[in-house]
Order: structure tokens, then C-alpha cells, then sequence
């Protein structure tokens, strides 16, 4: 019996992807054309649609018109060039006589099948064959994504340094982000300007009176809120400034604790505010997040090296998009 393996899917997609190719079989049969030349080997639309079709059908859900149109060639010019980037990988890979071993590929069919198929090597074979692909062309796509990713670790030159002074460096101009902003416990109350609308802001009106008087906010928001709140007698729990609206966040903010706005009239509606409780703006000291810093920074070192790396292959290769 077959058996259908997500995290197999996964892998298979990826190895797809990595190679670039399409399955072999019918898709083979149709009449393809070139999208670009890399030295002596070219790219197809035909992989280009392989490797767009999710984000198109995702860009499809979300876009119209021209927005759409202009997305849709913006997802295949990426496409195009990751494509392009994969073959001047793979042949500067050949091109200095490296080998990848044939035991090094079958240990990974191995464990695909023992990881995802239980041992049942038939049951993968099966399963490749539904997706139009042999066992020897899946043995190639795995091959071409283990060169790639060996080759773009190999362009990291040595170890890399993050110093102190680059890290502190970092900190100063992103220390916002290192820390949690400034929250207010918020609770509301919303009348609706639905029916009479005088009536309404005499009843909002009286009931800030109520408040002021020394009535709990919460047990008025219970009795007369008309919003999704009232049941939770008002409470937002602690919110930031972006939770809110601009107008109403401003009016929340601008509250001391145990506060009750003025009726705040907004998009059909009047609102109270009370203040709970307040906490200022931390910021976490550089000692906490100076490990997070460095991790971050040596990734964006790797990225600028790769991307020097292939900026260096690509000027020495034949390269041309149609």
C-alpha cells in the first residue's frame, strides 16, 4: 500500500526545487522555450513554472489588474535568477572537478526511506513514479541540491569575526528592538450612534458621570458596552500603541493611571477609556542580547558573502535572460 508522507513531499518538493528541473515524463512532452542561457546549458519556462506555481496561486488570492500582473513578472524574474544562480553554481562545482560520492547519496535515499517510508523502499519507488519521476532522476536532484548547498557554504571565507565594537555598534542603532514598548491595561466602553443619537450621548454622557462618581468602570462596561468587550467588562488586557487605532490610542495613552477619558466620539461611535494600569517602555541591557546580536550579524555576513560569491561567478559566465 501506498503510503502519502508530508515531510516526504516536503523533501521531494525541495530537491525539486534545488534541481531546478521539471519531472521527467508528459511535462517533457510539451513544447517548451528558453527563459535563459547559462554558458552552455539553458533554463526553461517550463522550470520557471515549476518553480513559481504556489506563489502565483498565492499572489492570484491577493492581487487584481496590473498590481497582479506586475507581481506575477516580478515572482518569475526571481525565479529566473535563482535559476540562473543554481546553474553557475553547479557548473563552477564541475568546472573544478569536485565530486559528490555515490555512497553519500545513497545514505541520504536511505534514510529518506527509512525516515518517511518506513524501510519500504517499493513504497518510495511508487511514490516517485506518481510524481513522474525515476529513481536515478530523484538520485541527480538530490545530488545538484547537496553540491549547492556544499558550494555556498564553502564561499564563506574562514571563521567569521563579530567584534564587540560591531555588536555594541548595532545595539545603539537598533536598540528599540530589543525591548518591549510602553502598555497601558486599558478598559472601554462603546455606545453605538445607532437610533437617536442625542439620547446616545446623554447616556454616554451620564454614564462617565457614574464613573467619576466613583462607580466601577468595569461593572457600567458589563451593563451597557456594545462591543465584543462587554462581557470581559471592557478589558483590553495590556495593549501598545499599535492595538488601537491612531485617534483612540492617543486618547488612551494620554490617560494617568485610574483615569476615565472624555467621551471620545470616532467612526459612529462613543468610546470611554480608563487607564489600569501603566508600564513605561524597557529597554533589555546589551549583556542580555548581545549573543542574539552576534548570530544575527554573522548571518548577514554569510548572505554578503554568497551574494559577492555568485555576483563573481555570474561575471565570469555567459549569462543570457530572454
Amino acid at each position: 500500500m501506498l503510503r502519502h508522507s508530508p515531510s516526504f513531499a516536503l523533501l521531494f518538493m525541495t530537491a525539486l526545487l534545488f534541481g531546478g528541473i521539471a519531472p521527467s515524463g508528459q511535462g517533457q512532452e510539451v513544447l517548451d522555450g528558453i527563459a535563459a542561457v547559462v554558458n552552455n546549458e539553458v533554463v526553461t519556462f517550463s522550470q520557471v513554472r515549476e518553480l513559481v506555481a504556489s506563489k502565483e496561486k498565492s499572489a492570484k488570492e491577493i492581487y487584481r489588474g496590473d498590481e497582479l500582473v506586475a507581481k506575477i513578472k516580478e515572482i518569475r524574474l526571481a525565479a529566473i535568477n535563482d535559476l540562473i544562480d543554481r546553474q553557475v553554481i553547479l557548473q563552477e562545482f564541475k568546472s573544478k572537478g569536485f565530486q559528490i560520492p555515490d555512497y553519500f547519496i545513497e545514505e541520504r535515499l536511505s534514510t529518506i526511506v527509512r525516515e518517511e517510508f518506513g524501510n519500504d523502499r517499493a513504497a518510495f519507488i511508487r511514490t516517485l513514479a506518481a510524481q513522474g519521476f525515476t529513481l536515478e532522476r530523484f538520485r541527480e536532484l538530490e545530488r545538484d541540491k547537496i553540491t549547492i548547498q556544499e558550494m555556498r557554504r564553502q564561499a564563506i571565507r574562514g571563521n567569521l569575526n563579530i567584534t564587540d565594537a560591531e555588536i555594541a555598534e548595532f545595539y545603539k542603532l537598533h536598540a528599540d528592538d530589543y525591548g518591549t514598548p510602553e502598555q497601558l491595561k486599558l478598559r472601554t466602553i462603546t455606545i453605538r450612534q445607532t437610533g437617536e443619537v442625542a439620547a446616545k450621548r446623554k447616556m454616554i454622557e451620564e454614564i462617565r458621570e457614574k464613573i467619576v462618581g466613583g462607580a466601577e468602570f468595569g461593572d457600567l462596561a458589563r451593563m451597557y458596552s456594545e462591543d465584543d468587550k462587554q462581557e470581559a467588562a471592557g478589558d483590553w488586557g495590556w495593549i501598545d500603541r499599535r492595538t488601537l487605532n491612531e485617534s483612540l490610542s492617543k486618547s488612551a495613552f494620554a490617560l494617568k493611571v485610574s483615569e476615565v477619558s472624555k467621551v471620545v466620539e470616532l467612526s459612529g461611535s462613543y468610546y470611554l477609556l480608563f487607564a489600569e494600569a501603566k508600564k513605561p517602555a524597557q529597554t533589555k541591557p546589551l549583556k542580555d542580547v548581545k549573543a542574539d546580536i552576534e548570530k544575527g550579524l554573522m548571518q548577514l555576513e554569510r548572505q554578503k558573502q554568497q551574494t559577492q560569491w555568485l555576483a563573481k561567478l555570474r561575471k565570469k559566465a555567459f549569462v543570457k535572460m530572454f
